[in-house]
């Protein structure tokens, strides 16, 4: 298995696989619109138009397990992100990514993940980095902001 071979819907419901983004640097985020980082959105929009002619991108996977700071559909969360912070970059359906019902990618994530922080995602805007070959390289917490580990993305380019 590699990180390739998982599938997820847009958040308009459409099926897309992951080998679409083969040969990039992949930085994956659990994210919500009600949550105390949700300002991070700014700052990984600037590293995504920063950085997205080098083959960079970001996937956003919002999710509403943490006091259900993600509410609405995915149009609607997705609305508001293009309204309220500009984002460009991918994004997804909402995921569950801890427990039973999490989806088979997050479970790959924090399975092959080298920088082991627990098997459970904490809260919303935990970062998974992935290399241009799927590997996923590291794993940054909520409180991490993305620019702190810019010279991480720009080492993967």
């Amino acid at each position: 298995m590699s990180i390739y071979d998982f599938k997820a819907n847009d958040y308009k419901g459409n099926e897309v696989s992951l080998s679409e983004y083969k040969g990039k640097v992949l930085l994956i985020v659990n994210t919500a619109t009600k949550c105390g980082f949700t300002p991070q959105y700014t700052e990984l929009e600037e590293l995504y138009g920063k950085y997205k002619e080098q083959g960079f991108v970001i996937l956003d996977f919002p999710c509403n397990q943490f006091l259900h700071q993600a509410p609405g559909t995915g149009e609607e969360i997705h609305t508001a992100c293009v309204l309220r912070f500009n984002i460009a970059f991918p994004q997804f359906e909402k995921i569950d990514v801890n427990g039973k019902e999490e989806h088979p990618l997050y479970r790959y994530l924090k399975d092959n993940c080298p920088v082991k922080k627990g098997k459970s995602i904490k809260w919303n805007f935990t970062k998974f980095l992935v290399d241009r070959e799927g590997n996923v390289v590291d794993r940054f917490e909520p409180t991490e902001k993305p620019k702190e580990f810019e010279e991480k993305i720009q080492k993967l380019l």
